[in-house]
């Protein structure tokens, strides 16, 4: 810094703005900090046994709107995730959380738990926070469950609740997947990293790692993220006060401010044939692969 002196300059005004971010930074990062250290006491002491499964679903879509309740082969495709959930042994509740009554009107026709969210919910993370605060029972673990994944098997949803179950110092738990080459670089498809330890370094709509020739490499492991993820509830609790992150607004990826704030997610790695609804054009092939695995 000492070699380029100008850059802070002598304008006062610019450098009180800099010394008020900086202080700002410092007392975000200390209060991100402290709840962390509160969470990890809190959770060495005991182990995460309670867990319930919530399957976030809103009607308004910009890429397809009405979304959960597209019929596949005569299921509405919420019925169907749910219906795969409720195999999952881990969970010992399963809710559905939406602020649309035409969802819940339907999900509480063929048996499902239902609770009513609000409008304001940001992502499905705080769509579960909120959930898990009206449900008004002690839980330990909270599952994040993608509406959109109609043959999620629940050998996955076991998977993510174990794993966080195992690590003590991962407030947050997932799934990836091996990526296919057709799927490099669709930024529907998010990849991630993980250390030799199995915790996520990071998340990308983009390829990475992206080598230095542009191109994909065919012996790489390229990692496709998979939607469900879980949660110590302690941390869930807190996670819509941390502010929004500058890679998470970048990406548009809520996992990135898990990591931006300094926690730790553990990731596992499951043989799955990636098969969610983003667009219309995906419910033809969900159908086709529901035949030829008779689970219609």
């Amino acid at each position: 810094m000492s070699s380029s002196p100008s850059f802070f300059g002598s304008n006062t005004s610019t450098t009180g703005s800099w010394l008020v971010q900086g202080l700002i930074a410092g007392a975000t990062i200390a209060a991100a900090a402290g709840a962390y250290a509160l969470i990890s006491t809190r959770r060495s002491a005991k182990f995460r046994s309670r867990v319930v499964g919530i399957i976030p679903a809103r009607f308004a879509s910009s890429r397809f709107q009405g979304k959960p309740l597209i019929p596949i082969l005569g299921k509405p495709m919420i019925q169907r995730t749910w219906e795969r959930a409720k195999l999952a042994t881990t969970l010992n509740k399963l809710v559905v959380a939406t602020d649309d009554e035409r969802i819940a009107e339907i999900c509480l026709g063929f048996g499902a738990d239902v609770i009513m969210t609000s409008e304001s919910c940001q992502n499905g993370t705080e769509r579960c926070n909120e959930a898990l605060q009206k449900l008004g029972k002690k839980f330990d673990i909270v599952v994040n469950i993608q509406g959109d994944e109609p043959l999620i098997e629940p050998e996955i949803i076991d998977g993510v609740v174990k794993a966080l179950q195992a690590a003590p110092d991962a407030v947050f738990s997932t799934a990836a997947t091996s990526l296919k080459p057709e799927d490099a670089f669709d930024p529907n498809r998010v990849k991630c990293v993980v250390d030799t330890h199995g915790y996520a370094i990071y998340f990308s709509r983009g390829l990475i790692p992206f080598n230095k020739s542009g191109k994909v490499n065919p012996h790489f492991p390229y990692l496709l993220h998979l939607g469900i993820q879980s949660y110590d509830a302690e941390f869930l609790n807190i996670y819509p006060e941390l502010p929004p992150t500058p890679l998470q607004l970048e990406e548009d990826l809520e996992q990135l401010k898990v990591l931006e704030n300094g926690y730790m997610m553990k990731v596992i790695k499951v043989n799955h044939d990636a098969h969610g609804v983003h667009i219309p054009e995906d419910v033809e092939k969900i159908e086709s692969l529901i035949w030829q695995r008779d689970l219609s």
